[in-house]
């Protein structure tokens, strides 16, 4: 109760602070990659049950000759990019944070398809909400491997309190300032989860 009425006077008082540069983002968005300005995914939240997650588009419209998406690397542009790297694309969370969908802090909100993926303990990822940011997030982000990410993010599950949350905040302004771990080594963005290895793998 104190993490979820936290994240309401948190997330409320950022979303009337930030309004100007919310609103500027949205017109940078629209005169860059045009319409639609918002980012839109079904992504697993508490209990793994599906919401809608927001966030500024960062890539533009692309597809190869059989209509199937270009790979991120070419569909990320330069205004993108700056946007990822700053954070400004995540700023439209704050909703899915006042709505309940999310929380400040918890483990990044991953796609859909990775649900059967995960063992045992890399589902406990999901017995808390999905957060804006996480412990993963400031110990490495997207420049450490899927392993490395789900064992914070348990570590996390097991051990969050309101002054590891508080941290963690401090800690993702830090990283935002310094532009640090924005991408994993050669790709865009982070490779694709594609399960645990087998001895780890549960039935």
């Amino acid at each position: 109760m104190i993490k979820r009425l936290l994240d309401i006077i948190i997330a409320s008082t950022a979303l009337i602070i930030l309004s100007p540069l919310y609103i500027y983002v949205a017109y940078k968005v629209k005169k860059n990659l045009g319409s639609p300005v918002l980012f839109r995914q079904i992504r697993p939240g508490l209990d793994g049950k599906p919401f809608e997650m927001i966030k500024f588009r960062t890539m533009r419209d692309a597809v190869d000759t059989q209509g199937n998406p270009l790979p991120d690397s070419e569909r990320l542009t330069p205004f993108g990019q700056m946007l990822r790297s700053t954070s400004l694309d995540e700023m439209p969370e704050l909703w899915n944070v006042i709505k309940g969908d999310m929380s400040v802090v918890g483990p990044r909100p991953l796609l859909m398809e990775y649900l059967p993926l995960y063992n045992t303990e890399q589902a406990k990822r999901h017995n808390v909400r999905p957060g804006m940011t996480g412990h993963a997030q400031v110990n490495g982000r997207n420049a450490i491997g899927w392993d490395e990410k789900f064992k914070l993010d348990s570590w996390y599950v097991e051990n969050q309190s309101t002054l590891l949350d508080f941290k963690i905040m401090f800690k993702t302004v830090h990283k935002v300032l310094s532009k640090d771990d924005i991408s994993a080594e050669g790709e865009a963005t982070m490779s694709k989860f594609t399960g645990s290895n087998p001895e780890q793998k549960n039935d």
